[in-house]
């Protein structure tokens, strides 16, 4: 069985698992499918805005289909949700992906 399938599996005993639609999402970047990929991060942050990971990635897919608005909004929100965790790692990351396509 593939990594895909398995994740796809535990996430049917936990549909709302952060973790596993992160992981899920990273397999489906893996093999160009970045809509799959999008659909699971947006619910996954829609589900818990604090899983901070998830923006950036987000942020890279948007950026990847053209749609700079869309990347410029998730980083800042992202960074702002990494701040609000004091999660600096995370927030530094935001930054710097933020002022890459900014400036």
């Amino acid at each position: 069985m593939d990594r895909i399938e398995q994740i796809k599996q535990f996430l049917v005993a936990t549909p709302n698992d952060s973790f596993l639609k992160h992981a899920l999402a990273l397999e489906y970047i893996k093999l160009n499918d970045d809509a799959a990929a999008r659909q699971l991060f947006e619910e996954l942050l829609a589900h818990e805005p604090g899983y901070v990971g998830s923006y950036y990635h987000l942020g890279k897919l948007l950026e990847r289909a053209g749609d700079n608005a869309a990347a410029i909004s998730t980083y800042e929100k992202g960074m702002e949700m990494a701040k609000a965790g004091n999660e600096r790692h995370a927030y530094n990351e935001l930054q710097s992906a933020y002022e890459d396509l900014v400036y």
